[in-house]
């Protein structure tokens, strides 16, 4: 395994009596990358992060990380996690708690309190530091619990759901801290339904389903590999202009409102280029498949790897 990865999984398989939870599942996931764990509900998504984590054994396979060697608690110290599901202490208080996570990751005392300060001031939560746990909102408690999964720095990051409970303002401060993580050279490993917060983040995606890898490579090679590019157009004018464009495929068109799909090989500055007279555009935006439909379509049936 190359040393630049920071996490290989390599033919991971588990089962729990007979049911096979993950088999034969490969990826890997480098510095300064942000990788989409994806799949839908019970397809081996938290069996693959919790064989990661070293809360479960694989049954066969292996998991290595470049960043520890064979001692437990190098990975330990070396490995951030941010849990779907609560893991604070309600009776807590909120500075205490992150000091206290800082300390089991290997960071001393005064550095932890230091860095919990910081972090309670970037995620607006100055005002709640000497709250308990439970007094806080559900977004509050899980700004808390990312910071609590980075707040020693560490190599690798697995973010599991990480905008669950954030209202829009503050799903977009959490997004910005991961591409500044992601920045600084740490490895993110990626798990959530919202699919338009996976597109805006991930370098690369890997979607399981059913245990087996279905889906694993570029995003962006894989929306171009899925189908030709949707168009959202939005004019004021004659729809019938539309219609007779050469280019125009699969097309929805209602008051004022057209969504449709451009022929193979039809450019998408010619589409621009071709746009008819006398059409006033108040919205156009052209793209590949929305990684939704990549989703649905992928799950829906078969298998579509990119490279």
């Amino acid at each position: 395994m190359p040393t630049t990865q920071s996490l290989g999984v390599r033919d991971v398989c588990k089962s729990f009596d007979a049911v096979h939870a993950v088999q034969g599942v490969s990826f890997e996931a480098t510095p300064g990358e942000i990788l989409g764990l994806l799949g839908p509900n019970g397809a081996g998504k938290t069996t693959t992060i919790r064989m990661i984590m070293g809360i479960l054994r694989p049954d066969d396979g292996e998991i290595q990380f470049s960043f520890a060697d064979s001692n437990p608690s190098v990975f330990r110290e070396r490995v951030g996690y941010l849990p779907e599901e609560r893991g604070l202490y309600n009776e807590a208080k909120v500075e205490d708690l992150l000091v206290y996570f800082a300390e089991l990751k290997g960071v001393p005392r005064s550095e932890a309190r230091r860095r919990a300060k910081d972090w309670i001031d970037r995620l607006d939560l100055s005002d709640w530091a000497g709250k308990k746990v439970d007094k806080l909102s559900k977004g509050m408690q899980q700004k808390v619990q990312f910071a609590a999964a980075v707040l020693h720095q560490p190599d690798l990051v697995i973010l599991d759901e990480p905008f669950s409970g954030l209202d829009p303002v503050h799903q977009d401060l959490i997004k910005a801290f991961i591409h500044e993580l992601r920045r600084d050279g740490m490895t993110i490993l990626l798990s959530s339904h919202q699919m338009n917060r996976v597109e805006e983040l991930c370098n690369r995606i890997f979607l399981i389903h059913r245990g087996k890898r279905v889906l694993y490579g570029d995003l962006m090679e894989i929306k171009e590999s899925f189908g030709d590019h949707n168009v959202q157009l939005r004019f004021e004018g004659n729809s019938d202009s539309i219609r007779s464009m050469a280019g125009v495929s699969e097309l929805s068109l209602q008051d004022g409102r057209a969504d449709f799909v451009l022929k193979r090989g039809y450019d998408p500055a010619d589409f621009v280029r071709d746009l008819p007279e006398g059409l006033r555009i108040r919205a156009l935006h052209v793209d590949r498949p929305p990684l939704h439909d990549i989703f649905v379509k992928t799950i829906g049936g078969g298998t579509h790897e990119a490279a």
